[in-house]
């Protein structure tokens, strides 16, 4: 049972891990390199991340400077950004891309704040399937009589009290992500 509790917890916090990086994906105005991360290059018919091919730097609070290490990827790298999801317009003058993040309007800025929460929401999810599929397997257990009614009982217990410490915790990031969002 120590074994099943332990993979419950690594597994929910693998969920956590994933809910911050996709927290991260989310521009909130001021540049991130980690808004790269989803993008893709066709380099040599193979898909490869911008920070496989380039040198990505925030020389300003709201520019992200992309410097291929091969300066034939520009059109490739500009026109990878000009279909991804990010909404900015690469900037490129032969030698480097720029991205300058505009100011965000409230109304973007609310937009935001409700794909995180659903981002948030999809996370929590994760957690309450992990904790599912964990009492399923004490319920299993149980009746191929691997452990006691009450070991039963305690580790249904252990397993709730496991996912709301990381509901909890996926609660913390929203809200943490948010202030970032709303800030002015």
């Amino acid at each position: 049972m120590k074994d099943l509790l332990k993979n419950t917890e690594e597994r929910m916090d693998k969920s956590i891990n994933s809910v911050g990086r996709e927290f991260a994906t989310v521009r909130a105005g001021r540049a991130n390199t980690s808004i790269l991360d989803r993008i893709t290059v066709d380099y040599y018919g193979v898909p490869t991340p911008i920070q496989q091919i380039a040198s990505v730097s925030v020389p300003e609070g709201r520019v992200l400077q992309i410097q291929p290490w091969d300066t034939s990827t520009l059109k490739l790298i500009e026109k990878a950004i000009q279909v991804s999801d990010i909404g900015i317009n690469p900037n490129n003058d032969g030698r480097v891309i720029r991205l300058i993040f505009p100011p965000l309007t409230e109304e973007r800025r609310k937009d935001l704040v409700k794909e995180v929460k659903k981002m948030a929401e999809d996370g929590k999810v994760a957690v309450r399937s992990i904790r599912r599929d964990a009492i399923e397997k004490l319920k299993a257990m149980k009746k191929d009589n691997a452990i006691t009614e009450d070991d039963q009982a305690n580790g249904e217990k252990k397993v709730q009290t496991l996912t709301d410490k990381f509901c909890a915790e996926i609660d913390t990031l929203l809200a943490a992500k948010e202030k970032e969002i709303l800030e002015i």
